[in-house]
């Protein structure tokens, strides 16, 4: 009886400490397989995303006609908040914010998280007002999850994540900031976006972030 006991608690105390799907360090989420692929080729290094078309068609869509029109060369991260996350393509190095296409549908409901290393669409407080603007993410992020669709609980859409480049992230998020106009945490040195390039799939997306 007492083995059992012993075996019952050990047991009790291994199931505890298990990881859960709501731990602070989630299991990484995969790019699929034959995803597309995105270089951003920044003044502090290279950052190589892999997308989620399946998951996210829209903002997959929206965001390479962004790159292969250009539109992100010569563009600057103008929003860093270490621990929380970097937003970029929108602005150019003197803070003037570059036109844009029609917003795009929220679809943050497609089961994606924002969790360190995820890069998601940037918006205001709209729920469907995302156009160019992303941010990854640099901390695991779950107030910005999908809960419910209403204006306050929408969340922001993932649609990819860092396959290679974390250091660079990294760098970038522990850049010093400051005020410029009406616009916080903006880097003191532009973190410039030299060019965006759309890759050729490969089917060696599931590699883990570097």
């Amino acid at each position: 009886m007492k083995k059992l006991l012993s075996l019952f608690l050990l047991l009790l105390v291994a199931a505890c400490n298990a990881e859960t799907p709501n731990s602070a360090q989630p299991a990484p989420q995969t790019a699929a397989a034959d995803g597309p692929r995105v270089l951003l080729q920044t003044n502090k290094g290279d950052i190589l995303i892999g997308l989620y078309p399946d998951k996210a068609p829209q903002s997959v869509a929206n965001f390479l006609r962004y790159v292969d029109e250009g539109f992100y060369d010569g563009t600057i991260f103008h929003r860093v908040i270490d621990g929380f996350m970097i937003q970029g393509g929108g602005f150019t190095p003197d803070m003037e914010k570059k036109p844009t296409r029609a917003p795009i549908i929220n679809e943050a409901d497609n089961g994606l998280r924002n969790i360190t290393g995820t890069i998601a669409m940037a918006r205001t407080m709209d729920p469907h007002s995302a156009t160019s603007q992303f941010y990854i993410n640099v901390a695991n992020n779950s107030p910005l999850d999908f809960r419910e669709k209403t204006p306050r609980a929408w969340g922001y859409a993932v649609f990819g994540r860092v396959l290679k480049g974390m250091e660079v992230v990294g760098a970038i998020k522990g850049t010093a900031t400051t005020t410029t106009g009406m616009h916080r945490d903006v880097p003191q040195q532009p973190i410039i976006i030299n060019k965006a390039e759309r890759l050729n799939p490969t089917p060696a997306s599931n590699e883990e972030p570097s």
